[in-house]
């Protein structure tokens, strides 16, 4: 675990609860497509739960709406207890791409989040340098993004995402476009950040293996229209080692993830433990 510098202030740590939430999206034919099918699940605080299905299984459009980026055509999205449908700046939100401005340094891509929330640049800097310090980018704060190796990028966009400092923090496929030894050193980078900032954080991947690496709960989703087939808890021990990618549990979690994703694991909705 790093031992990272205090973050700003926030009110509390955020329950993330989706109500019955679906999503059509009118089509040429006049029978609406059904993106999202009444999904309803609860985030507890602090908790790392990732969401795993079929590509158009309706994820980024659940994240969509979980940040006020669409509108549900039914059901509701509360953040403890308040309905926040329709209502941006409440998550942070981190896309598959990191979308750091080429023109800015590091570090003033780093900072955008506080601006936005009414930080002055100075201030913002002075706040963020002992966090770049401490999770390994003090070094490239002068770099432009061009300058910098796709890993790299993408730990100044999650670091940037934190420090916007939202309770609750969306992650859709950050680590998608990564080779597979950055991918890894990426994870355990996160563990490290979502440790030191005790974050709510919601994780969209299609990689079985990350999804329960790095998870408190895994939510599998089914094929368009996306209904939720099955919540699991992962009760593997943290801090987690890569080694426990080879045990006997692990590898029973992601033998049942991938029967499910296949469709062999019925319509199981089990909140329990493996059986």
């Amino acid at each position: 675990m790093t031992i990272a510098p205090q973050a700003p202030a926030r009110t509390g740590r955020a329950e993330l609860t989706i109500d019955g939430v679906s999503r059509e999206f009118p089509s040429t034919s006049g029978a609406a497509t059904v993106a999202l099918d009444r999904a309803s699940f609860t985030v507890q605080p602090g908790e790392f739960l990732s969401i795993i299905g079929p590509s158009g299984c309706g994820k980024s459009t659940l994240f969509n709406i979980i940040a006020g980026l669409d509108l549900p055509s039914s059901g509701s999205v509360r953040i403890n207890g308040e309905n926040i449908v329709g209502q941006q700046g409440h998550v942070g939100y981190l896309l598959q791409k990191d979308l750091l401005l080429p023109w800015r340094s590091i570090l003033n891509n780093v900072i955008i989040g506080m601006e936005i929330s009414g930080v002055p640049k100075k201030k913002a800097r002075e706040i963020a340098m002992p966090f770049l310090e401490a999770y390994g980018l003090k070094d490239f704060a002068g770099h432009r993004p061009d300058q910098l190796s796709g890993g790299m990028r993408q730990r100044a966009a999650l670091l940037r995402t934190v420090l916007f400092n939202r309770d609750l923090i969306l992650l859709d496929e950050p680590f998608g476009k990564l080779d597979a030894q950055t991918r890894a050193t990426m994870q355990e980078w996160l563990l490290d950040l979502w440790d030191d900032f005790q974050k709510t954080v919601v994780f969209v991947t299609h990689d079985i293996d990350e999804a329960v690496y790095l998870s408190d709960r895994v939510i599998v989703m089914s094929a368009r229209p996306g209904r939720i087939i099955a919540d699991i808890p992962i009760t593997l021990s943290r801090p987690r080692k890569s080694a426990v990618v080879t045990s006997d549990e692990f590898v029973a979690y992601k033998t049942r993830i991938l029967s499910l994703l296949h469709g062999d694991g019925g319509a199981e909705t089990s909140k329990g433990a493996l059986s």
